[in-house]
């Protein structure tokens, strides 16, 4: 299977909306989490299936929360840019790439 690697911002972000989840009621960080995962399955599964948002950066969104994962596929691997808040500064995380 494809290889998934998530830069740093990337992970703090997806712990951060985790703890956040978390505090809002018991079990909804582990949940966000589990969605987190079975997205980047999907992603792992059929890579180009993303929408492509800008150049070869493509996002693909979470069921049930509102944030979507932003990638590239880097050869072999896909690399996970943002776990992006789809309310907020939607271009924050170009700088990344």
């Amino acid at each position: 299977m494809t290889r998934v690697v998530f830069l740093d911002p990337a992970e703090r972000e997806m712990l951060w909306a985790a703890n956040y989840y978390e505090n809002k009621a018991d079990g909804l960080g582990e949940e966000f989490l589990t969605e987190v995962r079975r997205t980047v399955t999907r992603i792992q599964e059929r890579p180009k299936s993303g929408r492509v948002i800008r150049g070869r950066t493509r996002r693909r969104l979470l069921r049930r929360f509102p944030f979507g994962i932003m990638y590239c596929i880097e050869g072999e691997d896909i690399v996970v840019v943002a776990i992006m808040h789809l309310r907020r500064r939607p271009d924050y995380w170009k700088e990344r790439i």
